[in-house]
């Protein structure tokens, strides 16, 4: 039977191996919830003081300008969940996260996570080469979104987000890509 625990493992065994004692260490360290749809983890002006694994389920990132939501990002079972500037710099964070499924997820504490990183330096080059492709990732996002025309927006959608199409409204989906949702509606009638 796998375990969350053997999917995370597997999550950070694919970067760097990591000593026995660290998944004890780390085990320890982590606070498992299954929560319900609808779930803050996170409130605009809040400070965020965890990172999640998702081993389950859907999360989107948003935030509010004059009442309208816009979403930033979506992430799904093998990712990790944060508000990067919010977290990093421990500040007031722009962005709201909300569970769009019932999500299976892992938390663990900034601090807890800065012990783990003294404890352990090889662990330190797993969070660098997570913020490295999160961040890769963050770019590739902003230059197609900015840049692209709809139909590019949606092409990137669906092969950067395989199968998600079919978990988000698609309200969520236009929002993400900044174009209508008649729009949208149009360029799916098309690819069908």
């Amino acid at each position: 039977m796998i375990t969350s625990m053997d999917t995370l493992r597997r999550s950070i065994e694919s970067i760097c191996p990591m000593p026995a004692d660290f998944y004890d260490s780390l085990s320890k360290a982590l606070v498992s919830q299954t929560l319900p749809r609808h779930t803050l983890l996170l409130r605009a002006g809040s400070v965020a003081d965890k990172i999640y694994f998702i081993e389950r389920g859907l999360v989107r990132g948003y935030w509010l300008d004059e009442g309208h939501e816009h979403t930033a990002w979506f992430m799904k079972e093998g990712d990790f969940v944060l508000s990067p500037v919010s977290f990093y710099t421990q500040s007031p964070s722009n962005e709201y996260i909300v569970l769009l499924e019932e999500t299976i997820l892992h938390s663990i504490s900034r601090a807890r996570l800065n012990e783990l990183y003294d404890r352990y330096p090889a662990f330190n080059q797993i969070g660098r080469v997570l913020t490295e492709t999160y961040y890769v990732q963050s770019e590739q996002r902003t230059g197609t979104l900015r840049l692209a025309d709809a139909a590019s927006k949606y092409a990137y959608f669906l092969r950067a987000y395989p199968g998600l199409i079919n978990r988000v409204s698609l309200k969520l989906v236009a929002s993400f890509l900044n174009i209508s949702p008649e729009t949208l509606s149009r360029l799916r009638a098309k690819r069908q």
